[in-house]
């Protein structure tokens, strides 16, 4: 068996994401701009609509357009029967027909959970060394009964239902990255309010845990994190509230006795900038829009998503289904080319 054969017995997986949104788009374009990604990855998708997809992509010219191959699931072990200059797909979903671009819908919902089942099962049960997901709408997935907010919730049940345990015992958190900064959220799809009752010692002391063991996965044996105060300019010694005093700093203290190097609560309206200036490796951030808004704001076409805690690598672009871009050729595939590079970089750190 040659080298290329080899890397084709554990595929990275990428799920279509919703076919209403540009996910079909991107990953079409992906392909066209890096054909070396024939020999790594499979889609877990619908064929007609990623087909489709295909036009956008090369601006309705067939002739830069590689050919689509449907690889039944037992192909799944061995891509060594794909022919060279075609893309795998792997049809993980049941869609009648292609949905109407830019609009909610139940079926483009449960398509895009079929597939996010498909490649998580895939990596489970060993088949897939990572999974990379295209981005999905929470209100399809509402629309098909899926009672998960979104990707992470959803892989996290997944993962423990296949060990057999409780989601309670699979704790998992999302890594936002871009170049030059990397935050780890402490809660994710959550109110605000709930948000604020999840800053707890137990809460961010697990966060931590779960920073260092990534990050170590990856060959950094000590990395450099800061942990975000909760409330402007961290607190100021209970001034602005004591979330800091009571919760985060007892969490700190009990990391750094583990022998973690993390240090704060630091001002959160400063220390995302610190972190990009070499300060830091990564910042712990206290909720979603916190730690996602300077990622977003520094290199949202470069983002990437990371799901740490999991039991295999996965990986996403660090944006929406962004509806009003489906089927103009006009969306970017740069954070998804950006999450299949972290992928395959981190998977085989494994």
């Amino acid at each position: 068996m040659t080298s290329s054969q080899t890397s084709f017995n554990k595929p990275v997986v990428l799920s279509m994401g919703d076919p209403a949104g540009i996910g079909p788009e991107i990953i079409a374009q992906a392909f066209c701009e890096r054909p070396g990604l024939m020999r790594q990855v499979v889609v877990a998708g619908d064929v007609t609509t990623l087909r489709r997809a295909m036009w956008w992509a090369a601006g309705s010219s067939l002739q830069s357009v590689p050919p689509l191959m449907w690889a039944e699931l037992s192909e799944l072990r061995d891509f060594s029967q794909v022919p060279p200059g075609c893309v795998a797909i792997i049809q993980a979903c049941s869609l009648k027909q292609p949905v109407e671009l830019g609009r909610i819908s139940a079926d483009a919902g449960e398509a895009a959970a079929d597939c996010i089942r498909f490649a998580a099962q895939a990596a489970l049960s060993g088949q897939a060394r990572a999974v990379v997901t295209a981005p999905i709408h929470k209100e399809a997935l509402a629309a098909a009964g899926v009672t998960f907010p979104g990707h992470t919730e959803m892989l996290q049940s997944l993962a423990a239902t296949h060990q057999g345990i409780d989601v309670a015992e699979l704790p998992v958190r999302m890594m936002l990255s871009c170049p030059g900064l990397r935050t780890v959220l402490v809660s994710i799809h959550v109110s605000l309010q709930q948000a604020l009752n999840a800053v707890s010692k137990a809460q961010v002391l697990q966060t931590l845990r779960i920073t260092q063991a990534y990050f170590q996965l990856c060959g950094m044996a000590h990395p450099r994190i800061a942990v975000a105060g909760l409330n402007p300019h961290a607190g100021e010694g209970g001034l602005f509230g004591r979330e800091e005093i009571e919760e985060i700093v007892p969490a700190v203290a009990q990391a750094v006795a583990e022998g973690i190097d993390c240090t704060g609560p630091h001002a959160p309206d400063t220390v995302f900038m610190r972190a990009r200036q070499g300060a830091f490796d990564v910042v712990v951030a206290m909720y979603h829009d916190q730690g996602l808004i300077p990622v977003k704001l520094l290199g949202l076409e470069h983002g990437v998503n990371t799901t740490l805690g999991l039991p295999f690598v996965r990986t996403s672009p660090d944006h929406g289904t962004a509806f009003d871009l489906a089927g103009t050729g006009r969306a970017s595939a740069a954070s998804l080319l950006a999450a299949l590079d972290a992928a395959i970089s981190t998977s085989k750190c494994l």
